[in-house]
């Protein structure tokens, strides 16, 4: 794949925009305002997006822009609840309507619930610049525990963090924005594999080894109810049935055990059950599922390093001929209505 052509800044470094949906986080804003606040690589602007909150945040936010011009607060009306997936695009999409036409080189979705080590955005752009497949990376969510020893946290290494995803431009508008649904954290990447492009995220590194201070999957109030989500989500993002139930009995080996593979998979029934919207795209669901086969039968890091090798040369072809363009967010009209 080309390399991009691009105007750098003053510094000559690229120019990295962050967005930061939230709502109600005054527990950890503040912890994660000053981790990137910290960052040997200073964000060329970051938006970020209060999306209704009813606690102290919009007090914290305003109090850091105050001290730093960099970062530039958005206000959303207040929905009466938190709403995971759908919601969270909408909210990112409030921060990156104000970045379209501007010149930018990456852009990455940052939760505000995350304490971040100071070399992070540093080694992750440096990756990035040195390989130009790579379209959407992160590092390792970790939790701490109480004698400060960092746990990781279950995750795939082909799969960009939902929590803190870093965007190549040219990669983020190839794959058409992000989908406002349960699972465009796992649609994006596969696209990015779909149409060319490499996503990743590595644990090799303590630069990249970052603090997710609220439990995984608990955004809801409920780890159960944050996996029978996840369930939902494979069903609506095309997943097929025999590779969730392989999926979940992976997971029956992560807190809470077995339960929350059993509500995994209640989830994904439930939705089948009620004939719940699915991602409109057949193109995208037969890549997946080809994927997801080869997964099964030859093991993950085989059926990755096939689709890579297949489709280099579909990403060569793209970035040719693929004029600069901003992406939809409506994602061509593929959005789940159920969960809207």
């Amino acid at each position: 794949m080309e390399p991009e052509a691009r105007e750098p800044d003053m510094s000559g470094r690229p120019r990295l925009v962050i967005i930061s949906p939230c709502r109600n986080e005054q527990m950890f804003a503040s912890t994660t305002i000053k981790s990137v606040l910290a960052q040997t690589f200073r964000p060329h602007k970051w938006l970020i997006v209060d999306d209704g909150s009813s606690d102290a945040t919009p007090a914290i936010l305003r109090d850091f822009a105050k001290k730093d011009e960099m970062i530039r607060i958005v206000r959303r009306d207040d929905r009466g609840h938190r709403q995971v997936g759908p919601g969270v695009v909408d909210a990112f999409y409030a921060g990156y309507d104000r970045i379209v036409g501007e010149e930018w080189d990456y852009v990455c979705k940052l939760d505000l619930d995350l304490e971040l080590p100071p070399r992070y955005f540093e080694t992750l752009i440096e990756r990035m610049e040195q390989e130009p497949r790579l379209g959407t990376c992160s590092g390792w969510p970790h939790a701490r525990r109480a004698d400060k020893v960092l746990v990781p946290e279950h995750g795939s290494e082909e799969i960009s963090a939902g929590m803190t995803k870093l965007y190549r431009r040219r990669c983020f508008e190839d794959i058409g924005g992000l989908v406002r649904g349960v699972m465009w954290d796992g649609i994006d990447c596969h696209r990015c594999r779909m149409m060319g492009w490499v996503a990743k995220s590595w644990n090799d590194s303590s630069d990249l080894k970052f603090v997710h201070l609220r439990q995984m999957g608990s955004s809801e109030g409920s780890i159960l109810r944050g996996r029978a989500r996840h369930g939902r989500g494979q069903r609506f993002m095309g997943t097929g049935l025999i590779y969730l139930l392989a999926s979940a009995a992976n997971q029956a080996r992560q807190r809470p055990y077995l339960i929350g593979s059993l509500a995994m998979v209640w989830g994904y029934l439930a939705a089948m059950v009620k004939r719940q919207k699915r991602l409109d795209d057949p193109e995208f669901i037969k890549f997946l599922r080809r994927f997801q086969c080869h997964c099964l039968l030859r093991g993950k890091r085989w059926a990755i390093k096939r689709v890579s090798e297949e489709r280099k040369l579909v990403g060569i072809s793209i970035a040719s001929s693929r004029t600069q363009q901003e992406p939809s967010p409506e994602l061509n009209g593929q959005v789940n209505e159920h969960e809207r």
